[in-house]
């Protein structure tokens, strides 16, 4: 009896590097009076990256290249920092692990999941969690609403909320926005009202009279596509 050929294993996703703040690395190197030898020489003596030269420090701080998650580590504890001082700000939540300086089993331990099913879901970008594994999440990052809609994988759930909202209308979205948002209702109306008028305002100048411009309608489609953007800004300038 012939045996079933095996399946291949399915592909482990490749993780980016996190954003990488070439100034700023260079400015620690200089404060310590360190040389790109000096951080390539402790880089391999000291944190076990026996691959690292100076032609690697030099790159990254050129912005040409950026360090892998592990060499990001070992780079802020060779210039006395902290690894969010190092990246830009962090996107993902592999990224936001990496600036506070933990290990996945820190992170994995804390919020109550298995090592396996949270690096899966760093590499896939797609957290799965109860609403107190969830807040423990947000407390152990320090994540900010806007970052843990992001890393939580609402950011596109959102982003279709509001488009719908500002282009029809808009209190039949309050309550949707709200799950997705955890935000008092009245707060969320006041920003939702604001986004529908700025843009139906972006899409009467395309209407107006003599034709409005191509410009306007330029505006208004910029408009949707930075909705959440939008939206984030709205919800800061008026706090609740």
């Amino acid at each position: 009896m012939r045996r079933p050929s095996p399946r291949p294993s399915e592909p482990t996703p490749t993780p980016t590097p996190p954003p990488f703040n070439a100034p700023a690395a260079r400015r620690l190197r200089a404060a310590l009076g360190m040389t790109p030898d000096h951080v390539a020489h402790d880089m391999r003596v000291s944190y076990g990256h026996p691959h690292i030269t100076p032609g690697h420090v030099i790159a990254w701080e050129r912005g040409a290249a950026a360090p892998s998650g592990s060499e990001l580590t070992a780079l802020a504890g060779v210039l006395w920092c902290s690894p969010g001082e190092l990246i830009g700000r962090p996107r993902t939540l592999r990224e936001h692990r990496i600036a506070r300086g933990l290990a996945p089993e820190d992170v994995a331990r804390t919020v109550g999941h298995e090592l396996h099913a949270y690096l899966r879901m760093e590499a896939t970008d797609s957290w799965r969690g109860s609403d107190r594994q969830s807040a423990a999440l947000a407390d152990l990052l320090g994540l900010r609403l806007p970052d843990f809609v992001a890393v939580t994988g609402r950011d596109a759930r959102l982003g279709d909320l509001l488009r719908s909202a500002v282009t029809t209308r808009w209190q039949a979205y309050v309550r949707p926005v709200a799950k997705v948002v955890p935000l008092d209702r009245r707060f969320l109306e006041d920003a939702l009202q604001e986004l529908h008028q700025d843009y139906q305002g972006h899409m009467a100048a395309t209407l107006s009279w003599g034709g409005g411009s191509s410009e306007a309608g330029d505006l208004a489609r910029d408009f949707l596509d930075r909705i959440v953007e939008h939206f984030w800004t709205t919800v800061q300038e008026n706090p609740a």
